[in-house]
This record gives C-alpha cells, sequence and structure tokens, in this order.
C-alpha cells in the first residue's frame, strides 16, 4: 500500500472517530426549545452528503470524464502530513468544542431549553468552533487526497457550514439579543483573524 493510500485511509478514520463520537455524544443533548424548518436542514444534509461523496469516492466514472481525478497537489509526502495534521486538529477541536457545549450541542440549528451562551474552551475565541474543526477536516482530506473531486467536496462542505453559520448567528442574535451582539463584536465566527 502505498503513503497515499494510506494516508486516504488515515484520514477516513479520523472521519470515524469523530462520526462516531458525535452519535454518542448527542444522546445527552438537551431537548430542543425550537429547530430550524425541516427543509432548510434536508438542504443541509443533502449539501453535506454530496460534498463527502466527492471527497470520499474517487472510483465514480464521471469524475474522469469532467476531469475530476486529476491532481491539484502533487502526490508528495509534505501534503500528505499536512492534511493529516489538518484532520486531526479538527477532530481534537471538534471533540473539544463539543464537550464544552455540553447539553448545548445540535446537530441542526435549535435553541434549546435553559440555552445557555457558552464562552469557554474554545468559544473565547470563535463563535463556531466546530464548523472552524469541520473546516479542517474537509480541507485535511481534500490535502490527503490531493484530487479535484476532493477539492470541490471540500468546498461544497465548506460552503454548506458558512451556510449554516450565517443562520446560525441569526437564531443566537434572536435568542440572545444585546448578549451575542456583543460576543460577536469580542470574537471571530470560525478563524481567528480571518472571518
Amino acid at each position: 500500500m502505498s503513503a497515499h493510500d494510506s494516508s486516504i485511509f488515515a484520514s477516513i478514520f479520523i472521519w470515524c472517530v469523530f462520526a462516531i463520537y458525535w452519535e454518542i455524544a448527542a444522546k445527552t443533548a438537551s431537548a430542543v426549545k425550537e429547530a430550524e424548518a425541516r427543509h432548510s436542514r434536508g438542504l443541509h444534509i443533502f449539501l453535506v452528503s454530496a460534498s463527502q461523496l466527492l471527497l470520499f469516492c474517487p472510483g465514480f466514472g464521471i469524475y474522469s470524464f469532467v476531469g475530476l481525478q486529476r491532481r491539484f497537489l502533487p502526490d508528495s509526502t509534505l501534503p500528505l502530513a499536512a492534511g493529516l495534521t489538518l484532520n486531526l486538529l479538527g477532530l481534537v477541536l471538534a471533540v473539544w468544542a463539543r464537550r464544552c457545549l455540553g447539553r448545548h450541542w445540535s446537530g441542526e440549528i435549535t435553541i434549546k431549553v435553559d440555552h445557555q451562551l457558552i464562552r469557554t474552551g474554545p468559544y473565547r475565541l470563535v463563535r463556531h468552533p466546530i464548523y472552524t474543526a469541520m473546516l479542517c477536516l474537509y480541507l485535511g482530506t481534500a490535502i490527503v487526497s490531493g484530487e479535484l473531486h476532493a477539492l470541490v467536496g471540500a468546498l461544497l462542505g465548506i460552503g454548506a457550514y458558512l451556510r449554516k453559520i450565517r443562520m446560525e448567528e441569526a437564531n443566537l442574535v434572536r435568542a440572545f439579543g444585546a448578549e451575542y451582539e456583543e460576543y460577536r463584536q469580542q470574537t471571530w465566527a470560525v478563524v481567528p483573524g480571518l472571518i
């Protein structure tokens, strides 16, 4: 097995660890007081699923037909190491942020019963560290793959989360008002110094 193939499997393994942890941790979430519309949640799931198909499934014949199996990065050790490092950082940040949110976490845009605005851990610097972690996971896997289909998948996934961030910000402003506006002025949305 080549270093590239091993790195792809390692990246997929990191995603699997993330997914398993997420499913287990979801069982501790509080009851939902208010949630986003089903069609909105459905669109997010569709975008994320399509992005992950592009990210992880290079074998579709259509990719060759439209040129998505071409490389955008060289098949060398440096991109593999950088991509896996991003994947690991994303996993660690996601778990840390999820633990800080505790029972206030939700996969969909919600306001929980007795919801509180969390400002500890990574939430001291960024308002959406789980989404920062997702960006790391998507970009890390695209870098490990080095192929255009994975880059397109990562961009689609990032677009899905940027859409979700915009909606979640509006939801949190409605829920917390001036407190959230003050928090917005003191923090970055996703990446310190950038967004």
